[in-house]
Formats: structure tokens, sequence, C-alpha cells
């Protein structure tokens, strides 16, 4: 039967079904993936943005295959990842709006849309690159512009014929593709997703179909790629979405992060800008991001490590999927240096501050920095609040596609209940290997915690011996604080108006800990700032046995010259340590008040 006109039914349902085929590619996307970055992930992220896609459209009735059209672009905007995501972005938005508002379209007006999805994609590489999902994608477009035919079957045959062509060509145009004897897997995708649609067009159940080339994938391909490569010297895979009104264009972009990296696609839509690059400085990219609108999600993956993961994985002859053994996960109570947090890939769940009705992702919508110099400006505070519902789901979701089982190490159960939330959230993940710990801490003791849950899963521990290895380092490891001022702590509720007014009276320093239950305890005071560090130095000397390896951790809260004395007094009374300093966290600063400092100590296990 003759297929004369695409409509929103129709290519709803060819999408859809697209998606699913393309989604279980992941794996043997994931193998081959040794351009730009070989880190394995390619299949991974493709799968996650084109299961956006398909989320959005399984509940859409547009009978207009210009609306269907729409949605999906919009999708897979807002659900991109990676290079290849954000590159099928960039095409669906062209394809979009050649569509138009049509209410259906023929094959000379589909192959018009895929030339217009080649054209935006090009316009907004920074340097398109041959050999890749750009060269099978304008092979098709031109394809599809020189087959006449009105039917749909043959017209798609022949389309997919040409792409799997060009597809194989993909080696001979980049280097290293022929070195590694692989296609380009962001370019594998794009052939997978017609594949699926032509798969749906002949009534075939989707089931696995026979490979054109790469049968059997050389399982060490992606680990026998060095990095950083010649073409990528960069460290952080980099993506963000902002939302705003007034957001630069796309060139206005570019000119302002030129010189912080390569790789550099920017998606410009309606009140949204998405910005994917590699770059050794996220943070300078966050910066300039919110400065210009709303973050409303970022991320920086370590590609180093990624490529790490999979030099082991093939190393051991099982790289079925480049997954860490353990994904962490923390909440943002937790202090953790940034770049040592995306070594270890640790995911991070912000906890939410309110300000009156507005809610601001802590870490996310402002950094620690910005929230420092708010307090010393004065003026109202923001009160706290646990992570919404979904937030921990999402980050199980996300830490299940990078591991294969996932630790939330989370706030203190006696102190928040974002352990409730962090537990019931795992029961939302079925199908995903997830545990809880009670880190009965907070700052930079979370924060240690969960780096050494990172450390131990790199190690290959299993996580039952993690689990229990952390509630035995934990018992034995804790956090000192102190505050310049009561005003923060009146505040909150933890100490009274009388012992705040005697004590500021009096200029009492108290010295404050978590007891072994997690519930902060009084364990010293002072009379002067200056007696405050010698009176740490002796608890800490009390509580930290001399035969067990130890490191700390240092947060403060508008007071960097005061820390940097606390580091160089605990090396000299303690020698070598790992020490690592860093301000406190927005949920925290705003409980202790600008002049706050810690210090949190991990006892390890003897040598």
């Amino acid at each position: 039967m003759q297929i004369a006109y695409v409509d929103g039914p129709r290519f709803r349902r060819s999408l859809l079904a697209a998606c699913g085929y393309a989604e279980r590619r992941r794996q043997d996307l994931n193998r081959i993936n040794v351009f730009p970055v070989p880190d394995g992930d390619t299949g991974t992220n493709l799968a996650l943005t084109v299961r956006a896609i398909a989320e959005q459209l399984r509940s859409n009735a547009d009978r207009d295959v210009g609306a269907v059209a729409r949605r999906a672009a919009e999708a897979s905007v807002l659900g991109a990842r990676g290079n290849c995501g954000m590159m099928l972005s960039h095409f669906l938005l062209g394809f979009a709006e050649r569509v138009g508002s049509a209410e259906r379209i023929s094959t000379h007006d589909f192959g018009c849309a895929l030339a217009s999805g080649v054209e935006r994609l090009t316009g907004a590489l920074e340097r398109p690159v041959e050999g890749t999902m750009l060269t099978v994608m304008r092979d098709t477009a031109e394809a599809a512009h020189q087959t006449r035919t009105d039917d749909f079957l043959p017209f798609l045959e022949r389309i997919l014929a040409v792409a799997r062509t060009s597809l194989a060509r993909t080696p001979d145009l980049l280097p290293a593709l022929r070195k590694a004897g692989v296609v380009d897997a962001g370019a594998k995708g794009f052939v997978s997703l017609l594949e699926g649609v032509v798969l749906f067009v002949h009534g075939d159940p989707l089931v696995e179909a026979a490979e054109s080339f790469d049968s059997a994938p050389d399982a060490a391909a992606v680990a026998a790629v060095d990095y950083p490569t010649e073409s990528e010297t960069y460290r952080f895979c980099t993506e963000a979405l902002v939302r705003g009104t007034d957001l630069p264009d796309r060139d206005q972009v570019r000119v302002r992060l030129q010189g912080l990296g390569d790789s550099l696609i920017v998606i410009r839509a309606e009140g949204l800008l998405k910005l994917h690059i590699h770059t050794d400085d996220p943070e300078a990219v966050f910066r300039y991001l919110r400065s210009v609108g709303t973050l409303t999600a970022h991320k920086a993956e370590d590609m180093r490590a990624q490529h790490e993961v999979v030099e082991r994985a093939a190393a051991s002859g099982h790289l079925t999927l480049a997954r860490r053994p353990v994904s962490v996960v923390m909440d943002s109570s937790g202090d953790v240096p940034d770049d040592v947090r995306r070594q270890h890939g640790i995911h991070v769940v912000p906890l939410m501050l309110m300000e009156g009705e507005r809610a601001l992702r802590d870490r996310v919508d402002i950094t620690a920095e910005e929230f420092h110099r708010r307090m010393q400006d004065g003026g109202p505070l923001p009160t706290t609040s646990q992570p919404p519902p979904g937030a921990f789901v999402e980050a199980y979701r996300a830490a299940a596609q990078d591991g294969e089982t996932v630790l939330s190490v989370v706030l203190g159960s006696a102190l928040s209940g974002t352990h409730t939330s962090a537990r019931t959230a795992a029961t939302a993940v079925p199908d995903a290997d997830v545990r809880v710990f009670d880190s009965r801490a907070a700052s930079a003791l979370l924060g240690l915690l969960a780096l050494k849950a990172a450390e131990l899963g790199e190690a290959g521990v299993a996580p039952d011996e993690i689990l229990e290895t952390l509630e035995r380092i934990r018992d034995r490891s804790g956090i000192v604080f102190t505050v310049d001022t009561f005003d923060r702590l009146l505040a909150s509720g933890r100490v009274g108006k009388g012992r705040a007014l005697l004590g500021s009276l009096l200029n009492v320093k108290p010295i404050l800990g978590l007891a072994r239950d997690g519930k902060v305890v009084p364990v010293g005071k002072v009379m002067g700032r200056e007696r405050l560090l010698p009176a740490v130095l002796d608890l800490l000397a009390r509580e930290i046995p001399e035969d067990h390896p130890v490191r700390f951790g240092l947060v403060h809260v508008a007071c960097p010259e005061v820390i940097e004395g606390v580091a160089s007094a605990l090396r000299a009374r303690f020698g070598e340590v790992d020490v690592w300093t860093l301000p406190a966290t927005p949920v925290i600063a705003t409980h202790t008040g600008p002049g706050a400092w810690a210090v949190a100590y991990l006892v390890e296990d003897p040598l």
C-alpha cells in the first residue's frame, strides 16, 4: 500500500519507533565511541535524549505533523545530552522550522525538512568535522532530494541505504575512527533512528536487526584510543540550560566563551539557551551563564575519568557499557571541592533556599561565594528546605546510567528530613540498585564520606563492603565548628536567646560538633577568637587515633584568611596530611553566618 503523506499521528508513531529502536543500540554505541573523546558514553547520551523525546510524544495527540515535529524538537532541546544529543536537537529544530504548521507533508516536503535540519546544525557548529553525524545527515538529506517518488516506503528505504553507506565511509574521513577500526558512534545513532522508522513502516517488530558493519564491535575500541586525543585536550564535558527573557544570541555566547574550550554547541530557542562545551574551567562557564539568565540545570563530567573507567572495563574483558562499578550521589549540604567531585563522578542533589516565594537551588542558582557576599552585605537571609521529591529520583536515574550500583550519601537524619526523602526516592527507581547511607553528618564530613565511597567503588570494593566501611569510618570521624556571632544559630533555633546574649556579651566563642547520632552538641568554648584555633587543635588531637591515617576538609563562611591559617596549623600538628579548603555551601552558611569555620576529619582504617 502506498504511503503518500505523513500527518501528525503517523509522524508521532514513527518517531516513537525510532526512539525505542535507537535507545536499544545504547551499548553498541558506547563500545565504539572514540570521537571527539573516547569516554564511552555516546550511546547513553543518545538514549537519554531520545527517551526525553519519547516521553513527550507518548501523551501527544496533535493531528498536524508540524505540531508533532515542534514538540519533538522542544523535548530534544530540554533532554539533550552530550555532543550527539545537542547535534540531534539542532537537526530537529531545523526540521520543525521547515515543516512549520503543516497538517501533512509529502516525500518532497520531508526531504526539504531534512535539508533544513542539516543547515541549522551546520550553522550551529563552531568547527564542523566531517566523518561524524553531520556528514551522514547531509548525505541522507541529499539522497532525499534526489529520490523521485511520492511513496514514503521506497523513499525511506532509499535514504536509509545511503545513510548506511555514508556511515561506512566515516573511518575514511576521521583518522581516530580508522585507528580504532570503528564507525562514528553518533552517526551510527542517527542511522539507528532511520532503521527504527523503516522497521515500523514495514510493520516488523522492533527486534535486533542484522548489523551491516561492526556486528562484533571491538570491546576495547574506546580504550585503545589515548586520552587526551590530538583533537581534544580539555577535560570536562560541560552542559547547561538557561532560561530568561533577554538571553544573548548564539554568536554572542560564542564570542564570550571563546578561549574557554572547544566542541561548543549553542541552542537558542524561545526563552531558553542550551549549551555544550568541553572545557577545563566549568565554573567560568557557569558564572557567565548565571549573569545572563537563570541557570536551571548544569553538569560537568570528567572525560578523563570516564576514559579510565572504560580502560579498566576493557582490561577485564567486560566492556558492555562504560559504567562505574559504583556511582555516588550526595546532597548539596555536603562540601567537597568541585574538581574532586567531578573527577570521581559524584552526582549532587541541591537543597533549596527559600526567599519568600522564590526558591533557589543550592549551588545551582547561587554559588557559595555569591551567597557569602550577600550575607556580609546584611539583610534578610533565606530559610532552607529539602529537595523537591523528584530531585533524588532524577539523580538516581542519572547515576544508574553511570554506575552499576548507586550509593546515596545524604545529610544526617537527625538534622533534616532529607534522608527520608532520599530513601523514599530509591523505591521510585525499582530498576536501579540504590543504597542510601545516613552520613549522620553535614558539610565537609558528608563530603569526605561521599568521596570515600567513590574511591572504594573505583578500587573494586563491593557495595555491601563499602557501606560497612563507611559505617566504621563514620563512627570514629567527626566535625567541629565555630561561629563568630550567635545571630544565625539563634535564628535557626539551635541556641536560646539567653545563651546567645550572654555569649555575645562575654565574647564567648563556642566550639560545636556532631554527636554519634548526628545531633549538634557543644564540645567546648573559649573567650576570644585568638584562643579558638589552639583549643580546636587540642580537641582534634584527643579525638584522632595516632595509628590511623586521617584527612581533613575545611570550610568557612567569608573568612578565607582564617581557614588558610587553620590548614597550616593542621599540617604543623599532624604532618603532611591531606587537607582541602573551600567556602561552605549556602544551606550550611545560612545557619552559621559570616566568620564561621569548620574542620571535618575522616579517620581511615589503620594501614
